[in-house]
């Protein structure tokens, strides 16, 4: 067996910078300051942030160091040129994946922030030092810790979705061992369609054999298989959706393009997955059997599982318990909201949707400056929820059966609630940010 070899080679920072210069980085020459720009760019780039952010954090770093830089930003690459006086650098540096960190994104955050005041104090190699302990932090949660953060959004998601106490608890369990699989292949370098097939068939098949059992043991309607779906959602790349998104609204067409890309090769991956895994086992997306709630316990309920949900998948972004509460906080009332209006008024889900996330959007602003934390990584956690997972599912399942009407009518809702949630997060940054509100 041929041993593995990287096809993506690291870049060795510390090589590039002279470690016998003790100047403050304001001085030093313009490779090594290029080096520093590149190297906070890259690293904002590999949490997963969007573009509009990698280049201000570009930006600031760039200023303190009195140069001026100019960045073509993609999902996996920065092409970028800084320039001072009469001279240039230009570099080309990419990921060899990407990946969701809000824990690092806050720090990258601070990192530049601060950058300004300490560009005369340190040099340019401890900056890149401190760079080195925020790159190498591990993450804050184990396989375990993700497989119950994913059982539990997917909990609340079957609830919010329709489903009763049997689809939220097969959907909790198939979850949970379908993300524990996933977390094991991603640490062995698994590459992304293969560890994406593997989670949502893991999801689905351990569903379906609790299902079965249920209904041979306590004689369960076969009704209840309709929830298996809900035991893949938390696969739906909702991050990139929205980040992509909003990258569009701000005119990087490179970024945003090739972040929705991204996330589509996901979703076809694992609703592709899920087709043909639902077929073996004879399952089909039916609706949920009706449940007869009273309206003000139904309200409770969505809002204890609306923050379950979006509290799940905080994790699984790597934010740290506060952040993840503060998400969570937002994510209940905010979906809370988008669900009330449209049980009770006659406005179309897309609309409610708009709502819902320019409420996120607006309370993330509320709170940020108070908690200083980034908007992103309370904005998109608080609104992956809305992301219409069950939907993009069924349009899939449908097609693939031949069914074109009834797949195109799935993927239209699906396509117009997608299209209204970074919209909501956009309108709500106009509202709120000066920065993001001009064109320049």
């Amino acid at each position: 067996m041929s041993k593995f070899r990287k096809q993506h080679m690291a870049i060795e920072w510390h090589d590039i910078v002279h470690d016998e210069n003790y100047e403050p980085a304001v001085n030093a020459s313009l490779k090594e300051k290029a080096t520093l720009v590149g190297r906070v760019g890259l690293m904002m780039l590999s949490v997963g942030t969007g573009a509009w952010r990698v280049r201000a954090s570009m930006n600031k770093i760039a200023r303190a160091l009195n140069i001026v830089c100019n960045a073509d930003i993609g999902l996996l690459s920065i092409e970028y040129t800084c320039v001072e006086n009469s001279e240039t650098y230009t570099n080309a540096i990419s990921l060899s994946t990407t990946g969701i960190n809000t824990d690092k994104l806050n720090l990258l955050e601070s990192f530049a922030d601060g950058f300004g005041e300490r560009a005369e104090k340190y040099t340019i190699m401890q900056f890149h030092r401190m760079l080195d302990k925020i790159q190498d932090m591990p993450s804050n949660y184990t396989a375990w810790h993700l497989a119950f953060a994913s059982a539990l959004a997917c909990f609340g998601f079957t609830f919010l979705l329709g489903g009763g106490i049997i689809e939220m608890v097969c959907a909790f369990l198939g979850a949970g061992i379908g993300q524990f699989v996933r977390k094991k292949m991603l640490e062995h370098h698994i590459t992304l369609l293969a560890n994406v097939a593997a989670a949502v068939a893991t999801a689905c098949c351990t569903y379906a054999v609790l299902i079965k059992l249920a209904e041979l043991f306590f004689g369960i309607p076969p009704v209840h298989q309709a929830g298996y779906i809900c035991s893949m959602l938390f696969v739906i790349p909702g991050f990139p959706l929205i980040t992509g998104g909003i990258d569009l609204a701000k005119l990087d067409i490179r970024s945003g393009f090739e972040r929705i890309t991204y996330a589509l090769i996901i979703i076809i991956m694992a609703t592709l997955t899920g087709w043909i895994t639902a077929m073996i086992l004879n399952l089909s997306p039916s609706n949920f059997a009706e449940i007869n709630m009273n309206p003000v316990l139904k309200l409770v309920l969505r809002m204890i599982t609306s923050f379950c949900s979006v509290y799940g998948f905080s994790f699984l972004y790597n934010s740290k318990q506060k952040m993840a509460i503060t998400a969570g906080i937002i994510g209940m009332i905010a979906n809370t909201l988008r669900l009330e209006l449209i049980d009770f008024t006659d406005i179309p889900v897309a609309v409610a949707a708009f709502i819902g996330a320019l409420s996120a959007g607006l309370l993330a602003s509320a709170i940020k400056s108070k908690i200083g934390y980034p908007r992103i990584t309370l904005t998109v956690p608080s609104i992956v929820i809305m992301v219409p997972g069950m939907f993009m599912y069924k349009g899939i399942y449908f097609l693939a059966l031949e069914d074109i009407s009834t797949g195109a009518l799935w993927l239209a809702k699906a396509f117009l609630i997608v299209l209204a949630l970074p919209l909501g997060l956009v309108f709500a940054r106009i509202l709120t940010d000066n920065n993001f509100r001009k064109s320049s």
